[in-house]
């Protein structure tokens, strides 16, 4: 078993720098093959006959087997070590986006979609553990945030314009499986050069495995509670953002499929930069300041897209939700930095997975199919009002946070 506990601090700072590299990339297909479903929308709807609510679906089925993933698989990676659960679910997630691509009608695509969600589930709890495990305290939040921001830079903006671009020119078919292909590529760099992180606690090297009560155990942190309430107002901006803002572009502000890729991608863009500033900026001033100062700003990005006079000018909108597009720093924070940093480090992966649990069944499953239901009823222009709301409730939970207790690694 490889592992990372006798490195020198040189070589220590190295494979830090390794690993964010690494894990920055494989994240980042994680999310261009969740995302680029969303995208397809508009290409997928009319060759299925789907429903707004049919829409919702898609997203939500594959929420909802990602948030039992993300946290049975979290767990077991606590007791057993992050590579062995890792690598597989890296090819494995790869290997069913392309065949995203084969289906042949609504029911094929949701069976795919739900076997994608519980092999991309260990992915998140795993990955970000293996930063916040490997990082020096004062570097911690960076990394995160670095980690964290690929699913900005690759699902958020290559993704829409990648995958539009493939369906234009070719098929909604071709650009499944062209999302696939460079998973498989992380796939094997994971198995070549990520290590095996040793246990901490504090600045001494344990040996003692995580259990059963102690798992149970973290539920008597405050932090943890918020975090999930608050990880279910980032998903509900998330999800219910990027699977009818493609949908409210097109329908209703007729814009066409490529022009909701480019506003959509340049959002993208912009959380990436904000995802990894703001993070690190909070290694200075905390973690909450700048949580309170995300989610006011976030909120604008859904709201922007109601404003019917700024697609005449579709550079400044785009340049405004570039911006105000702070999604990944909010993922970074409430989802990574603060439940880890509330809890003892041996359930610092159980910590992430149980605040992904509750922020992808109510947020991630529950909102995107209610939004179709609304969109259904009163026009998709609820959905952006619902998104907007999903950023402020994560406003009132950080009011409430305690202040957490960075750890010290050795």
């Amino acid at each position: 078993m490889e592992t990372a506990a006798t490195a020198t601090p040189e070589q220590s700072r190295r494979y830090e720098k390794t690993l964010v590299a690494i894990l920055f990339f494989a994240w980042g297909t994680v999310f261009l093959d969740r995302m680029s479903l969303l995208y397809l929308g508009p290409y997928i709807a009319p060759e299925f006959h789907l429903t707004h609510e049919q829409v919702g679906g898609l997203a939500s089925i594959l929420a909802i087997f990602w948030a039992i993933s993300t946290l049975f698989f979290g767990a077991l990676s606590d007791r057993f070590g992050r590579r062995v659960i890792l690598i597989p679910s890296v090819f494995a997630f790869s290997i069913l986006s392309g065949l995203s691509g084969l289906a042949h009608n609504y029911h094929q695509l949701l069976f795919i979609r739900a076997l994608m969600g519980i092999a991309e589930g260990p992915t998140w709890s795993i990955m970000t553990a293996l930063i916040e495990e490997s990082s020096e305290k004062s570097r911690r939040g960076r990394n995160v945030g670095l980690v964290v921001s690929a699913a900005a830079l690759v699902g958020l903006a290559l993704a829409p314009i990648l995958s539009t671009q493939v369906a234009a020119r070719s098929s909604w078919r071709w650009a499944f499986l062209v999302a696939g292909i460079p998973g498989i590529v992380m796939g094997f760099l994971i198995w070549k050069f990520v290590k095996e992180p040793p246990r901490l606690a504090g600045s001494a090297v344990v040996h003692e495995k995580p259990s059963l009560a102690g798992y149970f155990s973290i539920l008597r942190y405050r932090n943890i509670w918020l975090s999930c309430i608050a990880a279910t107002g980032f998903m509900c901006w998330l999800f219910l953002l990027n699977v009818f803002a493609p949908l409210y572009i097109t329908r209703v502000a007729h814009q066409e499929p490529t022009t909701a890729g480019f506003l959509l991608g340049a959002g993208g863009l912009g959380s990436f930069f904000i995802g990894f500033m703001f993070p690190a900026l909070s290694d200075r001033v905390g973690r909450k300041p700048v949580l309170l100062t995300l989610a006011a700003l976030t909120t604008l990005t859904p709201l922007a897209l109601l404003v019917p006079s700024l697609y005449a000018h579709p550079w400044l909108l785009a340049a405004i939700l570039f911006v105000t597009n702070g999604g990944q720093g909010l993922a970074a924070l409430i989802m990574v930095l603060v439940p880890t940093e509330s809890v003892p480090a041996q359930y610092a992966a159980t910590s992430i997975g149980l605040a992904t649990l509750v922020g992808e069944i109510f947020g991630a499953t529950a909102a995107p199919y209610l939004g179709g239901v609304f969109a259904d009823t009163y026009g998709l222009g609820i959905t952006m009002w619902m998104s907007a709301a999903g950023t402020l409730l994560i406003f009132l939970v950080t009011l409430f946070l305690k202040r957490t207790a960075i750890r010290q690694h050795a």
